[in-house]
């Protein structure tokens, strides 16, 4: 993958996909650089066939259609055009006189062999086809427009083949779409619309699991109250034999085994999600999409701010998980940290594999057996997460069944009690110094202080410490020498202790966000005191103070041990052990403070433009061959120190390893 600067954008432009012209950054052309993406990407149109700001007649004034698509190979003339896009920006009334869908039906009606159009404001989408009846047209809404080649018959009932890898941000854009629609026509408080919507998900990626595709509507079931029956019932059967049925750790109360939606909503939210492939699509995107409903619907009520993806894949990429490695997250919050690592050791695992298969891009049955047996094991033994929250547990494992899976490991606990009084299932799988990763960003705030002296007198970090008069720290006890507790915690400090108990002594490492409070405040040096005669501190990544913004302004690090096993545990406490440790501070983080994404710019303030950024491949869980996602095109890059910070971790890796 190349990543070769080749032009710069002044500030307040942006390059336009299809054309590579400089045009107005603005919310408009935000969404319609969004389709158009989607339209080569998505729709696997050839770009030569797409063009923006195409004007057509329109009887005798000039109008100009925001994107067409055009017969292929066709010239780029008003007769050729096959499919009009019309995008506008957010909010827009789709029922607007002059910017609504209307204006696209007029406009379709002016190009007499257009078949086909789109009109979105990016949460609001609505695709039609032109039909003729007794000389005139009419226009009927459909749930999509057809990709590149295919027939309008599959368009109605997808057939795998067809299905759409999502990309940039239309598949958040359709979860919100369908949240949003749920919310507004059902009658459900805005978190019961969000829970239904995740029932939707789950039905429509176990259906791509099976053979023949049964999530999909027709127009006449989208158009018709009385006929979108048949969806809801289709809709049904499918959730009832291939959901609940499978999961019975998410969907095991009355509210949870059926869905509860209207025959119409649930067409309308079937039909914004026929056509996406959500296992083939990147884990990234879905990232996103999955993180913009569950980020407004349950983030913050203890504490919790989500980790952004760009600092859980710095932390996982620093620590390197391998396959056959035990990872947990005793915060998981909705699985971001775990969904990173699973994937980061998945990956590994399909290089390991590929190096044995006789054809690297085709396996052959066998090996694609023994590959599927080796990633299920990886999956059902080594991958765990615990919350305390149980709204956070089953979105976690629904997150990440629709990233790859590995939901089974994941059980609502308060992780900071006593392992004994954990939950037996829970108990067999997650023990002290069993793991060999931790990966976690532990709720932290003076909000939420543990006081309860059944959960303090496991910690040596919840005892009173003293100084005495040459300097040393020691834990204050009482006359009979029973140890002296503090009254109150806050959960990050007891969190970095349950955390390193849970890892292998001597080899068990960890990347953990902890406020920087506990790094530099006098009152905590005892803390800082008793990791290092615990631990190897690796590496401590100064983090922006916008990575939780909008919602969370606290200083934060990344910091990344290594436990001690018992004889450097024992030396450490006899004397201070000298070894190196990586320093680095991100100070771009990829957004500001409103949670705006930040591009890079050159020295004259303008965007940088590379190549090749958007390159990926992955294999088809289903047909396990390899697909490629996108060759990779010119784009913006994001202003992130996380990938450099990487870089030189692995480079200071290798030069103290060799000296």
């Amino acid at each position: 993958m190349t990543n070769k600067s080749i032009i710069t954008v002044p500030e307040g432009k942006l390059l336009d996909f299809i054309t590579k012209k400089i045009v107005n950054d603005n919310p408009e052309e935000y969404v319609r650089q969004n389709i158009e993406k989607a339209l080569v990407r998505q729709y696997k149109y050839h770009i030569e066939d797409c063009a923006p700001e195409v004007t057509i007649k329109v009887g005798s004034a000039n109008k100009r259609v925001d994107i067409v698509v055009f017969e292929p190979g066709s010239h780029h003339k008003q007769e050729n055009a096959l499919i009009l896009i019309e995008t506008k920006k957010a909010k827009t009334n789709p029922h607007g006189k002059k910017d609504g869908i209307e204006q696209l039906k007029s406009y379709m009606a002016a190009c007499l062999n257009a078949q086909f159009g789109l009109w979105t404001n990016g949460d609001d989408r609505h695709c039609f086809a032109k039909r003729k009846r007794e000389g005139t047209f009419f226009y009927e809404e459909i749930p999509e427009i057809p990709s590149c080649g295919q027939s309008e018959n599959d368009l109605y009932k997808p057939k795998r083949k067809n299905l759409q890898i999502a990309t940039a941000d239309n598949l958040m854009f359709a979860f919100r779409r369908c949240h949003n629609y749920i919310a507004g026509n059902s009658g459900l408080h805005k978190t019961d619309a969000f829970w239904e919507l995740l029932k939707v998900i789950f039905t429509k990626i176990e259906d791509e699991r099976t053979g023949d595709l049964n999530f999909y509507v027709t127009p006449s079931e989208l158009k018709n109250s009385s006929a979108s029956v048949t969806t809801k019932s289709r809709l049904e059967k499918l959730f009832d034999e291939k959901v609940v049925k499978k999961y019975p750790s998410i969907f095991n109360t009355d509210e949870t085994k059926t869905i509860e939606l209207t025959a119409d909503v649930l067409a309308y939210v079937v039909s914004q999600l026929q056509g996406y492939s959500l296992l083939a699509s990147p884990v990234d995107v879905k990232g996103v999409a999955y993180e913009e409903i569950v980020g407004s619907n349950l983030r913050g009520d203890r504490g919790e701010f989500f980790t952004p993806r760009n600092a859980c894949k710095m932390a996982v990429e620093m620590l390197n998980p391998q396959p056959g490695e035990k990872v947990i997250d005793p915060s998981c919050g909705t699985g971001g940290f775990l969904i990173t690592a699973m994937n980061h050791a998945l990956k590994q695992l399909r290089v390991n594999e590929t190096e044995l298969w006789e054809n690297t891009n085709h396996p052959n049955p066998y090996e694609l057996e023994e590959f599927f047996r080796k990633r299920t094991e990886y999956l059902s033994t080594c991958v765990f997460g615990i919350d305390i929250n149980p709204s956070l547990v089953r979105a976690a494992k629904m997150n990440m069944v629709m990233n790859n899976d590995g939901s089974g490991g994941l059980y609502r606990e308060n992780s900071l009690t006593n392992p004994n009084t954990w939950d037996n299932e829970t108990r067999k799988y997650v023990k002290l110094e069993s793991f060999d990763l931790v990966f976690t960003n532990p709720p932290f705030g003076a909000s939420i202080l543990i006081d309860d002296v059944n959960i303090l007198e496991q910690y040596d970090l919840a005892a009173v410490w003293d100084k005495t008069e040459d300097g040393k720290l020691v834990v204050r006890k009482d006359k009979s020498k029973e140890v002296i507790l503090q009254t109150s915690m806050p959960p990050e400090i007891l969190f970095i202790e349950r955390c390193i108990q849970l890892l292998k002594p001597g080899t068990g490492r960890m990347a953990m966000v902890i406020p920087n409070g506990i790094l530099n405040n006098p009152s905590l040096e005892y803390v800082r005191y008793w990791l290092l005669k615990n631990v190897q501190v690796l590496a401590v990544v100064d983090m922006q103070r916008d990575l939780f913004q909008p919602g969370n302004d606290t200083q934060t690090s990344m910091v990344f041990m290594r436990r001690f096993d018992k004889n450097e545990k024992a030396q450490a406490e006899k004397e201070n052990i000298n070894y190196p440790i990586f320093m680095a501070v991100a100070e771009k983080i990829g957004h500001d403070k409103r949670g705006t994404v930040i591009y890079k710019k050159d020295s004259d303030g303008k965007e940088i433009i590379s190549h090749g950024i958007n390159a990926e491949e992955i294999l088809d869980l289903v047909s396990g061959q390899t697909i490629i996602v996108d060759s990779g095109t010119d784009d913006r890059v994001v202003d992130d120190d996380m990938p450099e910070v990487v870089q030189a971790y692995r480079k200071w890796q290798g030069e103290v390893y060799e000296s």
